[in-house]
């Protein structure tokens, strides 16, 4: 048994995704296809996507709300899952990132699932509680600007039902929040909301090292 986590080396890593999990040639296509982006450093892992798909199996998870969805992999990994009855609503302010998840939405045949919503978040979020849909999402992913976390983390606490999840993305902001002298600009913000979630009595909370740290929180009923 081991009281540390294990290495995760280039070897293991390579173990890990040939024995790990199970990935959809579509989801395969895409991710491969990301690789050329100039920000592909933002789309998330492929073992992330598997363990929050998984998640989303165990919860019974039919409606999901993601905050961030760049290309696509996570709210099409997601859609997946959920097929054929499941609803993503999906925020992002960039038109041209989320074009290629809108054609692999098409090509999987799940775009009638995906209702995407350009703008501003904090907005877009807003206008959800507006419409009446606050305690109606099974799981929430927040994926975005990282001093837009906080707000994000209140709106999805409200939009999720008791016993509903929300995973927030980077909560180790590049391995920048342990050692202090290399915080970015947005360090800070991140350092913040980790101390308050796990002070947080709303939520059951668990830090996960998968990509750049996700940190887990169940809604408590």
């Amino acid at each position: 048994m081991a009281n540390r986590p294990t290495e995760l080396t280039p070897a293991l890593h390579d173990y890990l995704l040939t024995h790990g999990f199970r990935e959809a040639d579509i989801l395969q296509q895409l991710r491969e296809e990301t690789q050329s982006h100039e920000w592909a450093i933002m789309q998330i892992t492929p073992e992330q996507g598997a363990f929050m798909a998984l998640l989303a199996e165990l919860i019974g998870c039919t409606r999901y709300l993601e905050i961030g969805v760049f290309t696509g992999y996570s709210s099409l990994n997601l859609a997946l899952t959920m097929a054929p009855g499941g609803h993503v609503t999906a925020l992002d302010s960039n038109a041209d990132y989320t074009k290629t998840a809108e054609r692999y939405w098409r090509q999987a045949g799940l775009a009638e699932n995906v209702e995407l919503r350009l703008g501003d978040a904090a907005s877009s979020l807003a206008d959800l509680l507006e419409e009446g849909r606050a305690g109606t999402y099974d799981f929430a992913f927040i994926d975005a600007d990282k001093s837009g976390y906080d707000g994000y983390y209140e709106a999805c606490l409200e939009l999720l039902r008791p016993g509903g999840l929300v995973a927030l993305d980077n909560m180790f902001h590049l391995g920048r929040v342990a050692p202090r002298e290399k915080w970015g600009e947005d360090t800070p913000a991140i350092d913040a909301l980790n101390a308050k979630i796990k002070a947080d009595d709303r939520v059951s909370v668990a830090m996960i090292p998968i990509g750049d740290g996700l940190t887990l929180c169940r809604k408590r009923g």
